[in-house]
C-alpha cells in the first residue's frame, strides 16, 4: 500500500520570480534541516528546456519509536535526488524528488508542477503530489501515517522558505499563498513511482561508495507527466 497526498496552491508571485527563487531558496530560516545541496547535472536542450539534477542532504529528528528500526551507528542524514525541468515556452517548472537511502524504512517520492496562471496574471499555480511507502513488515501502515504527517508539516515549511526567497528577490514582505485544495492523504495500492534507468550517480552514504542507478534527466519528462 502507498499513501498518496495532493495539494494545490496559488502563489501570488509571477512565475519568473518563483522559478528564480526556487534555485535560491536555501539556506532559509524555515529549512534548517537542509544541510547541503550540489548540482550534479545540468543541460539546456535544443528546445530550450533546462534540465537539472541536484543532490541534497537533509536531516529530520526521528520519534523515539522509530529509533528501533535504525541499526546502531547508521547515518541519520537522508540523501535526496531532485530532478527538474524548466520549460520557458510553456512557462512551467516540474520537479521530481525521492530519497536515496533509508528506503526500506520509508520511501517518499514527490512531484511538483509550478505553472504560470493564464487566468490570474502575476500568479503561479503549484500542484504538489507525494507517494509514501514503507517496507517494514508489520509496521508499514503506522510508518506511512507518520511519514504523511511529517510530509504535510515539512511542505508548510517548504512553502514558507520559498516565500522567503521570493520576498528577498522582490525586496518586499513575503507573498501570501491561498490554499485552493488540499485533499487528505488517501491510500492507493500499487508500487511507488519513479523506477528509472539511465544515468549512474555515485555518492558516499554511511562512509561507503554506493552506485545508484537513476534516470537521466533527458528522459525524465515522460516519468513526470505520466498519469497518477
Amino acid at each position: 500500500m502507498v499513501k498518496y497526498f495532493c495539494s494545490s496552491t496559488d502563489i501570488r508571485s509571477a512565475w519568473d520570480h518563483v522559478v528564480s527563487a526556487f534555485w535560491q531558496r536555501y539556506p532559509n530560516p524555515f529549512s534548517t534541516h537542509v544541510l547541503t545541496e550540489d548540482v550534479v547535472y545540468r543541460e539546456v536542450t535544443a528546445d530550450h528546456r533546462l534540465l537539472s539534477r541536484r543532490l541534497l542532504m537533509k536531516t529530520n529528528r526521528l520519534p523515539r519509536w522509530a529509533e528501533r528500526f535504525f541499526p546502531s551507528g547508521m547515518a541519520r542524514s537522508v540523501y535526496i535526488i531532485e530532478d527538474s525541468i524548466v520549460d520557458p515556452v510553456n512557462r512551467s517548472l516540474t520537479t521530481y524528488t525521492c530519497n536515496l537511502n533509508h528506503t526500506t524504512l520509508m520511501s517518499v517520492e514527490e512531484r511538483c508542477v509550478f505553472q504560470d496562471s493564464a487566468e490570474q496574471p502575476g500568479t503561479t499555480l503549484l500542484k504538489r503530489e507525494a507517494w509514501i511507502s514503507s517496507g517494514i513488515y508489520g509496521f508499514s501502515k503506522p510508518i506511512q501515517e507518520f511519514g504523511l504527517a511529517r510530509f504535510k508539516s515539512n511542505q508548510v515549511k517548504a512553502m514558507k522558505g520559498l516565500e522567503y526567497a521570493v520576498s528577498n528577490l522582490q525586496g518586499t514582505s513575503a507573498s501570501r499563498c491561498r490554499r485552493t485544495c488540499a485533499p487528505a492523504g488517501e491510500e492507493r495500492t500499487g508500487k511507488s513511482r519513479g523506477k528509472q534507468t539511465g544515468l549512474f550517480l555515485t555518492v558516499a552514504i554511511s562512509g561507503k561508495r554506493r552506485e545508484l542507478r537513476k534516470e537521466a534527466p533527458v528522459s525524465l519528462l515522460k516519468t513526470l507527466n505520466c498519469d497518477t
